[in-house]
């Protein structure tokens, strides 16, 4: 198992490595100067422009650039400043991600919690009308844009009925539409994963052969055929936490939530590559992270993934004792 966990925080490096190239060669190289927009609307002279360049960094080679910034990250875990204000990004970031992880746990519940008793219910009432009824809504849900979805829920439940604040950042009150606009449209095919996985585990032999020994319904889906549906939902799971640590831009910029999100949209539009480049880094190592702990989280799971680990750390040490013993004997023949 640890060797298993090294492996991957290994593999994390390059992934990470390419990541921080990619965004910060795309950023560099995008339409619109850093500068101009650091020195804001007006005429300025070119030397007044030039050391702006100068003070900004700018003036640098790209490849010189780039270098120092991944020193800086992979060496010192230094993000560096803005290149717009000179504030710092590792502060910002820091202070910015409770908020988004804020949505994308209560997403993530919100996910889970109406996501598995409605596939199961799905998967018991395979074809029914209440089958049917309920993939026809969240297909409804998933065919909806977030941002559209986000702007209905605040002009219901803000703007007419009053009964949720629509912009800002505080108690659990202020997350709850942001929470509902980030989590619906995922929740179909969450639900339909359920459904499918429930519906393969069901109809194998240890189901049947549980349902004739007479025991009761209920234990058979919950404690018989969800422990064993559970590793394609585990994955999904993961994956949509993850992805909703990267997909609340929209999310926090309509509802003015300070978040990793709302810094990326305006490090965009201010042509700010480092802060772009840091929020993205960031938000890639959690979400391997997140990956890594879903993959752990099998082994809890389903006991014969965990066999599986503890039989190739004994393989592993047999082969050890065959070595060393082979060793000893041929000394011995000597």
């Amino acid at each position: 198992m640890v060797r298993y966990v090294l492996k991957r925080l290994l593999i994390l490096i390059p992934t990470l490595i390419a990541v921080t190239i990619i965004v910060f060669t795309l950023m560099n190289f995008v339409p619109g100067d850093p500068v101009m927009i650091a020195l804001g609307s007006g005429t300025h002279t070119p030397a007044e422009v030039e050391a702006k360049r100068i003070a900004m960094g700018l003036d640098r080679p790209f490849l010189v650039r780039l270098g120092e910034y991944l020193k800086g990250v992979f060496f010192h875990f230094d993000f560096g400043t803005s290149l717009i204000d000179g504030t710092s990004i590792q502060y910002q970031l820091m202070t910015r991600f409770p908020n988004t992880l804020k949505i994308a746990i209560y997403s993530i519940i919100f996910t889970v919690v109406i996501g598995i008793p409605l596939g199961v219910f799905c998967a018991q009432h395979a074809n029914s009308v209440g089958d049917r009824f309920a993939l026809i809504v969240t297909l409804v849900l998933d065919s909806m844009p977030s941002f559209w979805l986000a702007l209905l829920l605040m002009l219901l439940f803000a703007l007419k009925l009053h009964w949720l604040p629509s912009t800002g950042s505080g108690s659990f009150k202020y997350f709850i539409l942001p929470t509902l606009a980030n989590s619906l449209g995922g929740l179909a095919g969450f639900t339909r994963q359920v459904r499918a996985s429930m519906l393969e585990v069901t109809r194998s032999d240890f189901v049947t052969t549980a349902r004739s020994k007479g025991i009761n319904e209920r234990k058979v889906v919950y404690g018989h055929a969800l422990p064993n549906a559970l590793i394609p939902i585990l994955t999904l799971v993961g994956m949509r936490f993850g992805g909703m640590l990267g997909g609340a831009t929209v999310i926090e910029v309509i509802f003015s939530i300070p978040g990793i999100g709302q810094l990326l949209v305006n490090g965009i539009n201010n042509r700010d590559s480092t802060v772009v480049t840091g929020g993205i880094v960031f938000i890639a190592l959690t979400f391997s992270l997140i990956m890594l702990l879903t993959d752990l989280a099998y082994s809890l799971v389903d006991p014969r993934i965990k066999a599986q680990y503890t039989s190739h750390k004994k393989k592993s040490g047999e082969e050890e004792k065959r070595h060393h013993g082979g060793r000893h004997h041929g000394r011995r023949d000597e």
